[in-house]
């Protein structure tokens, strides 16, 4: 039996305004399910292909706040949520997460501040580290946050290498490939060429129009990257004597 908390999606396009941009976008418009088949899920692409707005529409189908945090979080700074999540249909497993989050890289700073605003009103609240996120560097407090994750959750993770260094990276790879190991499931929009190396994800490729599995060396994040690191001086000679 599947143990995974959510199993995938389906879309249903009727509960969409006609004039909807989300028509536009090729991988979004053409989606009608999709499954998730391992604990963890990348979201790969070009910017633009829908990723985050699809990852967007999970979280609030699931009963996030939009901006971020648990399914308790209620704050807004700038509302421009798409309407994607009205024809999302969640398809959840027969488990309930002990713990969930919804992280965004783009609202971090206020995410982090509304965070330490409810875990100073709860006495079992995170320390994060043993300092408040704001005290830390972003790098730092980034990764302080989710070391603060519990085991059998549901994460949803949008670009949460933003801040993070190669070594933080890798330090979080294996963060997340443990929390897997015993139960999470994390569903992670990113283009790091090292947390989608992690060993046993599932990669959907928003490229192409249509949203299908890849494999690591089919992405762009490692194709770009390998081509850099192989060729950087002819690479940067070429681009740059352009006009």
């Amino acid at each position: 039996m599947d143990s995974k908390f959510l199993l995938g999606l389906e879309a249903d396009w009727s509960a969409l305004s006609p004039r909807s941009y989300l028509r536009g976008i090729q991988a979004i418009s053409n989606l009608r399910r999709l499954d998730f088949r391992q604990n963890v899920t990348f979201l790969v692409g070009e910017n633009g292909t829908g990723k985050s707005t699809l990852l967007e529409a999970i979280a609030v189908a699931w009963g996030f706040n939009p901006e971020g945090g648990t399914i308790n979080y209620r704050f807004e700074t700038y509302n421009d949520v798409s309407e994607l999540s009205n024809g999302v249909r969640l398809l959840r497993g027969y488990r309930r997460p002990r713990s969930s989050y919804f992280f965004r890289a783009e609202s971090f700073f206020n995410l982090a501040t509304k965070a330490e605003e409810y875990d100073a009103m709860n006495p079992r609240g995170h320390s994060f580290g043993g300092w408040g996120l704001h005290q830390q560097s972003h790098g730092e407090s980034f990764l302080a946050f989710f070391q603060s994750f519990e085991e059998e959750g549901l994460y949803l993770m949008d670009e949460p290498e933003a801040a993070l260094s190669p070594q933080r990276q890798l330090s979080l790879l294996i963060q997340i490939h443990r929390m897997a190991q015993a139960g999470a499931q994390f569903l992670i929009a990113s283009h790091s060429p090292i947390l989608l190396g992690l060993p046993g994800a599932e990669l959907l490729s928003f490229d192409g129009g249509q949203i299908h599995p890849c494999t690591y060396e089919e992405t762009e994040s490692y194709q770009v990257t390998k081509l850099f690191l192989n060729n950087r001086e002819q690479l940067l000679r070429r681009m740059l004597e352009e006009p």
